[in-house]
């Protein structure tokens, strides 16, 4: 049960999955895997804090949990002005040497868009303490549960990654890529407002 609930979160479309897709859109599949390595640290991070007790904190501080959620809106919504931005870009030089400035950076974003959302902290304190079996050492079930959903989410990713790579020169083809990058833009800012809008459970 533990295992199905699990692969039905993790394909339900979030921040990870829109950053995950545009940046394999954009830069290929090694940035398409940088950002999913990312994102996985980011889960591993969430399950060192359920384990600790820190996802606790997250969830009954007003005051932190408002610091994180503001600062992944704000993120989010940078990537989504930045995304939309590069459709207005004529020199193509520039945007070549800006190309591979944020290659170097796609496991940073795929990274703190997981850390910074509240949203998954919440989510795991919530979900896998459920599954947890009595009378059995619960440092040992949550780290295994948190590692179970990463290997899940790293297999899912994976399937996105390549089926994207698999039509890549028909997403490469500069009306479809203009297309969706400004759908990507739009939606990552989507994301964005609707995480700034999020009410402490």
């Amino acid at each position: 049960m533990f295992l199905f609930m699990s692969f039905l979160l993790v394909i339900l479309p979030g921040p990870d999955t829109g950053i995950l897709i545009q940046n394999t859109i954009k830069s290929g599949k090694k940035s398409g895997l940088k950002t999913m390595s990312g994102s996985v640290a980011g889960l591993l991070v969430h399950t060192m804090a359920v384990v600790f007790g820190l996802s606790a904190i997250i969830v009954k501080s007003a005051y932190v949990f408002s610091i994180i959620k503001y600062a992944g809106a704000v993120y989010l919504i940078y990537l989504g002005i930045v995304s939309l931005k590069s459709l207005t870009s004529k020199d193509a030089q520039a945007a070549g040497v800006e190309k591979k400035r944020k290659n170097k950076s796609h496991f940073l974003q795929g990274f703190f868009t997981c850390v910074s959302n509240p949203k998954v902290a919440v989510f795991f304190l919530t979900f896998f303490p459920q599954f947890l079996s009595p009378g059995e050492n619960h440092f040992a079930q949550f780290l295994t549960m948190g590692f179970t959903y990463s290997v899940i989410t790293i297999i899912w990713f994976f399937f996105y990654v390549y089926l994207i790579d698999f039509f890549k020169n028909w997403l490469k083809k500069p009306a479809v890529n203009n297309v969706l990058q400004g759908i990507s833009g739009v939606v990552l800012m989507g994301f964005g407002i609707k995480l700034a809008l999020e009410k402490q459970p």
